[in-house]
């Protein structure tokens, strides 16, 4: 068998490989939007670690903003990588060390279209997300009706936290943009058949960080709500003070509690706490 050889062929070139182009639908949302959302480019190498979940872009991970005027403390922005193809969209910050809180992934929005760029939107459904989530471990029930029900970014919304204390719900604010959307979160809070009372406590010092004025927040949220309340935790009656830390009351310490219960029977021992345990 002969084998012919061709060193110079003549025909021609095969074509280019057609163009891939990728769709973004952020990018397409953002492009109907009214007003501009600005775009804030990661830098090299930055990308991943948001994208697998971390939700606060820190400002030494932001190389540029694309936009004019730039975005103020509270808007909504694209978060993109250095390409400038979005991984995401949060509420930018001018002032504090994280820039954007995180808020939808691209892959998230593309799924769910329903929740892009709309913040009042992506509340409720986050919230209504924790509610059902609270309910399917049996929260609140007949022996506890004090529990976490937005655990900040466990539950996908950085800077908030609401503790429920029978129908008292007690709000947590450390972000500007949560102060931003107050009414809103108010709102979802209460569409909830049990609560009646929603008391307001800022962090002052951390939202001071994030830009805000303390004598602001302070005339935003006077307090009408009792200086204590009732509550019950495994079938265990507590009288909880609104002027204690955080809450006035750490509903994530439940188990802690619970055991503790099993070895103190019988026992003296000595325990400081801002909370009087109310014996039957």
């Amino acid at each position: 068998m002969k084998w012919l050889y061709c060193s110079h062929s003549h025909l021609p070139p095969p074509p280019p490989p057609p163009a891939v182009f990728s769709f973004s639908s952020l990018q397409h949302n953002a492009s109907s939007q009214p007003k501009g959302i600005a775009k804030v480019i990661l830098k090299k190498g930055k990308t991943q670690l948001f994208k697998d979940g971390s939700p606060m872009v820190y400002s030494g991970a932001v190389d540029r903003i694309i936009g004019r005027p730039p975005p103020k403390t509270g808007d909504i922005v694209l978060v993109a990588d250095g390409t400038e193809k979005p991984i995401g969209w949060g509420l930018y910050n001018s002032v504090s060390m994280f820039r954007v809180r995180l808020m939808q992934l691209e892959e998230e929005a593309t799924r769910d279209p329903s929740c892009a760029l709309d913040m009042e939107k992506l509340l409720e459904t986050r919230i209504n997300a924790a509610i059902e989530l609270r309910r399917g471990v049996g929260l609140p029930s007949t022996t506890t009706n004090a529990y976490c029900l937005i655990n900040s970014e466990g539950d996908r919304l950085s800077g908030l936290i609401v503790d429920v204390f029978g129908d008292l719900a007690v709000v947590a604010s450390s972000a500007a943009w949560v102060e931003k959307y107050k009414s809103q979160v108010e709102a979802c809070i209460s569409s909830i058949d049990e609560i009646n009372h929603i008391h307001w406590r800022p962090s002052v010092e951390i939202l001071k960080e994030e830009g805000l004025d303390a004598a602001d927040l302070k005339e935003l949220h006077p307090s009408t709500c009792p200086q204590r309340t009732k509550v019950i935790e495994n079938g265990i009656s507590y009288v909880i003070s609104m002027e204690g830390q955080k809450t006035g009351f750490y509903a994530d310490q439940r188990e802690n509690r619970m055991f503790l219960s099993t070895i103190s029977l019988d026992r003296e021992f000595l325990m400081f706490a801002a909370t009087v345990v109310v014996l039957p």
